[in-house]
């Protein structure tokens, strides 16, 4: 079975050391669910397996035993050059995901060419009110909709999102500062209104302010919004 040589694949580049390392800084994954691959090699593996006539048996067999078979699988859908069959594969794939590194290594290619039609996507996994849907709907916008697709409209999509999972505040906060740094004067508002809640609020511009990309007139006037 192709799950079986995946996984013989995988411990055959385990690093104890990195499973280790990787295991403090991703505590929703119970340690005995990672192997310790690095993240080259994973890629590696996915540019091989990807036209496998036997991979599609392997991206069905959810949910995965293992936090890398999970990362392998996101690759694997990231290399989908067929648009629909990739949301497809991201909407059958995202309830499995169980932590911010999969979800985050989530991001298919072929959306760039496909913008305007992710977006009705992007609403329903921002609507579905699961922690990683919400956060990878969230880091589509971010990732598609803050350079020549922005709008403003998306920034107010983002600030209405109400959630307590830190993960999702996490991305929002991300979000707000990505867009301090490349659509500053139409984020300011949200800030200066004060739309967020007061932890994403603060922590949007902690992460402005480390951004190189922010000048020093505009940190120190973040500063200044900080709220107790």
């Amino acid at each position: 079975m192709i799950t079986d040589e995946i996984r013989r694949a995988l411990f055959a580049r385990q690093d104890l050391a990195y499973r280790d390392f990787q295991g403090a800084l991703i505590p929703t994954v119970e340690p005995q669910k990672m192997i310790g691959v690095r993240t080259p090699e994973l890629k590696i593996l996915a540019k091989a397996y990807k036209n496998d006539p036997k991979i599609a048996t392997f991206l069905s067999d959810l949910p995965h035993e293992y936090f890398e078979e999970n990362q392998l699988h996101a690759f694997l859908i990231s290399l989908e050059k067929d648009f629909a069959k990739c949301v497809e594969e991201v909407d059958r794939f995202l309830p499995y995901i169980d932590n911010w590194a999969t979800c985050d290594q989530l991001s298919p290619g072929v959306f760039v060419k496909h913008k305007q039609a992710l977006l009705p996507f992007i609403d329903h996994w921002i609507d579905s009110g699961k922690t990683y849907a919400v956060r990878f709907g969230i880091k589509m916008l971010l990732t598609h909709f803050l350079d020549g697709d922005f709008t403003p409209a998306h920034l107010d999509r983002v600030a209405k999102i109400e959630s307590d999972e830190y993960y999702v505040n996490m991305m929002i906060a991300w979000y707000f500062a990505t867009a301090l740094a490349k659509q500053y004067e139409a984020t300011l508002p949200i800030l200066k209104n004060h739309r967020l809640d007061v932890w994403t609020h603060n922590k949007a511009i902690q992460k402005a302010i480390e951004s190189r990309r922010i000048t020093d007139e505009q940190k120190e006037f973040l500063r200044s919004l900080k709220r107790g």
